[in-house]
C-alpha cells in the first residue's frame, strides 16, 4: 500500500490571514496569565497552610499547663456538686512537694476530715499550684462559695484558674503579670 504523500502548508497572503496571527497570537499571549480567582485560591490555601503550621508549633509546656487547668477545673466542680449533695463541707489541698499525693479533696462533717476518693496526683508531674490568700479552695455546700484564685506553674509558664463564687471555675487572665 503506497503512503500519501505529505501536503505542506505555506502561508498564504490571502486578504484577512494576518488578522487571524494577530488574533491568534493575543489569544496566547492572554491564555498565559493567571486569573484573580486562580490568585485568590493560592492565598487561601497559604493561609490555611500557615494557620495549621502556627497551631502545631505551640509551645507544649503551655499546652500541657492548660490540659492541667481544665482537668482541675472539671475535679473542683466535680467536688463543689459533691459538696451540695452531701451538705458537707469540701476543700481542696495542694499539698506540698511529697511522696503520696500533689493535692487532695477533704470534707469535713461533725468534726471528722475525710478524703474524698478523687484523683491526688497530676498529670505532669513538675505542676506545682498555689491558692492566693488561703491554704485551701472552699467548695460549699452553700451555692455561693466566695472568690476564689488558684495559680498552676509549670517551669516559666503560669495559669490562673479562679471563680467568682457563683460561677465556674476557669482560666483567667493573671492581672498581677505585665
Amino acid at each position: 500500500m503506497a503512503r500519501p504523500a505529505a501536503t505542506a502548508t505555506t502561508p498564504t497572503s490571502a486578504p484577512g490571514s494576518s488578522q487571524r496571527r494577530l488574533v491568534r497570537r493575543r489569544r496566547q499571549r492572554a491564555a498565559r496569565g493567571f486569573t484573580l480567582i486562580e490568585l485568590m485560591i493560592v492565598v487561601a490555601l497559604i493561609a490555611v497552610a500557615a494557620g495549621i503550621v502556627s497551631l502545631s508549633l505551640r509551645d507544649p509546656a503551655s499546652a500541657r499547663l492548660e490540659t492541667e487547668a481544665q482537668r482541675l477545673s472539671a475535679l473542683l466542680e466535680s467536688a463543689r456538686a459533691e459538696s451540695r449533695v452531701s451538705g458537707a463541707a469540701v476543700h481542696w489541698l495542694p499539698l506540698d512537694v511529697q511522696a503520696d499525693a500533689d493535692f487532695r479533696f477533704v470534707t469535713v462533717a461533725g468534726g471528722t476530715t475525710r478524703s474524698l476518693p478523687m484523683p491526688t496526683r497530676w498529670l505532669e508531674p513538675a505542676v506545682r499550684a498555689e491558692v492566693i490568700g488561703a491554704k485551701s479552695v472552699q467548695l460549699g455546700p452553700e451555692p455561693l462559695i466566695g472568690t476564689q484564685r488558684i495559680v498552676l506553674r509549670l517551669a516559666d509558664r503560669s495559669l490562673v484558674l479562679a471563680t467568682d463564687g457563683l460561677g465556674p471555675f476557669a482560666v483567667t487572665v493573671d492581672e498581677t503579670r505585665p
